[in-house]
């Protein structure tokens, strides 16, 4: 499939300033965990970054929600993966903005990973029931599960999580480096077990 076919059906990638690759965000309004959690002080989603800032103007929600609309297309995966080749990059973060929607969004996805085999993936999530099926994701995703409290110790049953503190024992380097990732790649490690973020 050709990138500007493939376009039509998910609509644009991300290119965030901070990281080594591209991504794919959603419309933060339409997590089914985390919009409820955004409504909870104390939480991880408290003061969520893709409700407010530039999230909000209106050619960022029209963007988001054509992605959220794409998802449904029978090619959706053919061109996902056509996208994510043409850019040719060797790491791609699921859901800067947004979160998994289903498990039919969730198999999708593994799709994709498995049509991109030279591609790190990583996919953080607050959907719990995505445990379920970590046993049939590609090896070359990582999915952490986020905690759900500023502060809250990892959750341990989890091979691979993400926590937010606001101690001095984060391990996401982001916040000393201009907030980039530079050289770092722990997010898409699946050595590491838990990544820590400095709350801000």
């Amino acid at each position: 499939m050709k990138t500007k076919e493939a376009i039509k059906i998910t609509h644009t990638l991300g290119k965030p300033s901070k990281m080594p690759g591209f991504s794919y965000g959603l419309p933060a309004q339409e997590c089914k965990t985390g919009s409820k959690l955004a409504k909870i002080k104390g939480s991880v989603c408290h003061g969520c970054y893709a409700l407010k800032g530039c999230y909000r103007f209106k050619a960022f929600k029209q963007a988001s929600y054509k992605r959220l609309k794409g998802i449904d297309h029978p090619l959706w995966s053919i061109a996902m993966a056509a996208q994510i080749n043409s850019k040719k990059s060797k790491y791609f973060r699921w859901h800067d903005s947004g979160d998994v929607q289903s498990l039919k969004h969730l198999a999708k996805i593994y799709k994709v990973c498995r049509l991109t085999p030279g591609v790190k993936h990583w996919m953080p999530t607050r959907e719990a029931w995505t445990k379920k099926y970590l046993n049939k994701k590609p090896d070359n995703l990582v999915i952490r599960f986020s905690g759900t409290m500023v502060d809250q110790e990892a959750p341990k049953s989890w091979p691979h999580t993400s926590t937010v503190t606001t101690s001095k024992n984060f391990t996401c380097p982001a916040s000393r480096q201009d907030n980039k990732c530079m050289d770092c790649r722990a997010c898409w490690d699946p050595s590491v077990k838990n990544v820590a973020y400095a709350a801000h």
